[in-house]
């Protein structure tokens, strides 16, 4: 039977590790996770609003199949130099890729990065020409490695809402009988809510909850509500508040995927968030989920079905990481 690994977290897939860095004046941050070795990747937007960088790069037929590190990043645009910094950061070590060995020569670290949208929420932004996301990204780099993720209000999310409550960092993972892994990293910002409608304590991901990781709250089964009470999101046309969404995510496994085995467990687990977050996918929304495959596993035969649990189990790790983390922003304060 399976069961939720040692950390219950991303850093759960060896080669996976995770970093961290917030600006407290500003009220954003930066995450990073660092693939080493480099890690099959792919990626898959369902957002009306996204803001991304190489994502390109994991399209198929690609010259490169790999990366080196998923920068996750609030600042909206202003977000996506903190990918410079990991990228600069990389290829002073000669991390990256090189179609062939020339020493002397720079590598290219393979970095795509995602940013969520948290300028509106009341920090300090009149940065000028040096916005704080440089610097975050390579405090971020630095912290990966230091241990299992912090849940709540930290990096990326240091400086996000979810709906009604703080946003948050959240982790999961699951350990399969067959001994394949598989865990989801997310960076919750959204307008839709992620608890129910007059039951504020039961997130709509509580069914797959594991051991009351996120309060154990149930829905009394004989309350009913509108469908188009959507509770505790934070909804009001046209007013700057709505435009505080988008939420990032990584998921991934130890199996050997292909990249586009890659992408199809992608746009499986990205149904994760339809699990914890309602609405979610809106035209307003930037929502991306990168995947990673370290290849330390085969996928055992059939590969279609073998992939079809993996994308299922992704999708549940993804659901229980929204609630786990907004769970812990809640609770910390």
């Amino acid at each position: 039977m399976g069961a939720p690994g040692r950390h219950n977290d991303l850093t759960d897939i060896a080669g996976l590790t995770v970093g961290a860095a917030q600006d407290d004046a500003a009220q954003t941050g930066v995450s990073v996770v660092l693939c080493d070795p480099a890690a099959i990747a792919a990626v898959d937007v369902r957002g009306g609003g996204a803001c991304t960088r190489e994502t390109d790069v994991m399209n198929p037929g690609g010259l490169v199949e790999t990366v080196n590190a998923i920068v996750l990043s609030g600042g909206s645009v202003y977000g996506l130099a903190a990918a410079d910094a990991v990228t600069a950061a990389l290829g002073e070590t000669r991390t990256g890729f090189e179609l062939f060995e020339t020493p002397g020569l720079p590598v290219s670290p393979i970095v795509p990065a995602a940013c969520l949208y948290d300028l509106a929420n009341g920090g300090q932004k009149a940065w000028g020409r040096t916005p704080p996301y440089r610097d975050l990204g390579f405090a971020a780099l630095d912290d990966a490695g230091a241990g299992p993720v912090t849940l709540g209000r930290a990096g990326a999310a240091f400086g996000a809402s979810a709906g009604a409550h703080p946003g948050a960092i959240g982790s999961a993972s699951w350990r399969t009988a067959g001994g394949i892994s598989v865990a989801a990293l997310v960076a919750v910002n959204s307008f839709g809510s992620v608890t129910m409608p007059g039951q504020d304590d039961v997130y709509w991901a509580w069914p797959f909850e594991i051991d009351g990781e996120f309060g154990g709250a149930r829905p009394d089964p004989a309350r009913r509500f509108d469908l188009e009470d959507w509770g505790a999101a934070k909804f009001n046309p046209g007013a700057a508040q709505t435009r505080t969404q988008t939420t990032l995510a990584v998921v991934a496994t130890d199996a050997d995927l292909t990249r586009d085995e890659a992408r199809r467990f992608a746009v499986m687990a990205q149904d994760g968030l339809a699990r914890a977050i309602r609405p979610v996918h809106a035209p307003v929304d930037g929502d991306v989920v990168f995947a990673l495959a370290t290849g330390a596993h085969a996928l055992p035969d059939p590969r279609p079905i073998s992939l079809s649990v993996l994308g299922a189990l992704g999708a549940d790790c993804l659901a229980r990481a929204v609630a786990r983390g907004v769970h812990a922003a809640r609770r910390d304060g």
